[in-house]
């Protein structure tokens, strides 16, 4: 088992930086998983902790040692690709027993066997042993893979987006198997995806990468609740979070929100730690985030409500999301499948402004939401 620490990583491919200076800490026994849209260095954190890339400045630790002169093959960690790898002329049993028989491990057949077997009877696959690559499907192959790095127990399971090939109902039950797994076997796993719900299901904690930079770590509710800012709040969501740009203003009872793009103003509900710290700002000028889930509609029309138009609707899965144009403002929200929508039809729509979080104007930066302290506390919770 091990904790990794990376310190100031800094990785460049010619004139590009692709690693500007991370730092991460990684827990012992943690699932740690790196999100982030395509492209933003999440593969080559993973290179750079197995030893395949070598960062130009930084120090990257296992358990308090510098490991940067180690080489990959001593570093002992196993890594998980999306395209498996797998040897296509070598049985399921031969391609769990390869790294056992390498020269680096030269373990005995019969404790190949045995280790084997332990680890197939675990993933459900023993019936699979005799069997070819080309005679699986896509979630056998990938169950291989993982098998053949379970089998030689290392310091540190890397996976980078393992179950990206497959189809949303395997891809969901391979989740549970992962977590169950990491959970039997106790071992520290670094885990990278662009997929918003495997992110927020599997990690103890996330760090979120983008652009070769760590922007914010934290436990699932954390990032979720109290994101650091507009990017990380719009990445944690599916349906996108709605962001509005408005003008704050003192009342009598507080604080108003008036709408920039359309005739629309807000008494925001009480809340005297958000209010001290929107007045610390001093700011005119904000912006506020709404999740889809906390968009209220109707198709009559109702006291309070806003009259928009259906721009678009969707069906996912067990839910369906509408997409709302009011003047320039665009509104996503969720609904139940089924329902009778016509592109252009009349929908009235409220906010749920007691759920709803703030950013600077300019920068982007969160500021706060309501009933933050509660979700502190439970983010807290999450993590202890």
């Amino acid at each position: 088992m091990a904790r990794i620490q990376l310190e100031n990583i800094t990785k460049k491919f010619g004139k590009v930086t692709a690693l500007d200076g991370i730092s991460l800490d990684i827990k012992d026994k943690e699932f740690f998983v790196l999100f982030g849209p395509a492209g933003a260095g999440k593969t080559t954190i993973l290179n750079c902790i197995a030893g395949i890339q070598l960062p130009e400045e930084g120090v990257i630790k296992f358990d308090g040692k510098t490991v940067n002169l180690v080489d990959a093959a001593h570093r002992d960690t196993a890594m998980v690709f999306e395209n498996y790898a797998l040897y296509p002329q070598m049985t399921v049993y031969d391609n769990m027993a390869s790294p056992l028989r390498s020269k680096l491990y030269k373990k005995d057949e019969e404790y190949i066997k045995k280790k084997v077997h332990e680890v197939a009877a675990m993933m459900k696959m023993e019936n699979l042993l005799d069997r070819l690559p080309s005679q699986l499907s896509n979630g056998q192959k990938q169950r291989v893979a993982m098998g053949r790095a379970l089998v030689r127990s290392p310091r540190v399971y890397l996976m980078d987006e393992p179950l990206a090939h497959l189809d949303a109902k395997l891809r969901n039950a391979m989740r549970t198997e992962l977590k169950d797994i990491q959970a039997n076997f106790g071992t520290t796993s670094i885990y990278v995806t662009h997929d918003f719900m495997e992110a927020m299901s599997l990690g103890d904690r996330i760090a979120i990468v983008n652009e070769g930079k760590i922007v914010q770590v934290g436990t699932s509710d954390e990032i979720y609740y109290m994101p650091c800012n507009e990017f990380v709040s719009q990445l944690m969501g599916d349906p996108e979070i709605n962001i509005i740009a408005g003008k704050l203003a003192k009342t009598s009872g507080g604080y108003s929100f008036t709408f920039n793009d359309i005739e629309k103003t807000y008494e925001l509900p009480e809340d005297k730690d958000l209010f001290a710290k929107l007045e610390e700002t001093g700011l005119t000028d904000i912006e506020v985030g709404i999740r889809p889930q906390n968009v209220k509609y109707s198709f009559e029309p109702k006291d309070g409500y806003i009259k928009c138009s259906v721009y678009s609707y969707e069906s996912i899965g067990n839910k369906s999301v509408i997409i709302t144009e009011c003047g320039a403002l665009q509104l996503r929200m969720i609904a139940p499948n089924g329902l009778s929508v016509k592109i252009d039809q009349d929908i009235y729509v409220d906010l749920e402004m007691n759920r709803s979080m703030f950013f600077h104007a300019e920068t982007k930066q969160y500021i706060s939401r309501y009933n933050e302290a509660a979700v502190k506390a439970l983010a807290a919770e999450q993590e202890g």
